[in-house]
């Protein structure tokens, strides 16, 4: 699965994108979030507040209870302001 991380999500992470390969154990974009925190400091830091952080599995946005399924792409978004 590929990860792609956007505005301070990725600035904190580093990354714009990588690929991953979480347990099976990992069923829901929570705990995609969950699972990643663990992944190092950086990404513990990125989603230190795991409830303002939107994500979209195959560029559609989801809820953190939905599952992951075959999903071949997951992105992190932190809350947006629009203008």
């Amino acid at each position: 699965m590929k990860a792609v991380y956007f505005a301070w999500v990725r600035e904190r992470i580093g990354k714009t994108e990588e690929e991953i390969a979480p347990p099976a154990e990992v069923r829901t974009a929570g705990d995609l979030i969950a699972w990643l925190s663990a992944q190092g400091e950086e990404y513990a830091y990125a989603f230190e507040n795991p409830k303002v952080i939107r994500v979209a599995l195959d560029r559609a946005h989801v809820k953190h209870d939905a599952p992951l399924g075959d999903a071949r792409e997951a992105a992190f978004f932190p809350p947006m302001t629009g203008g």
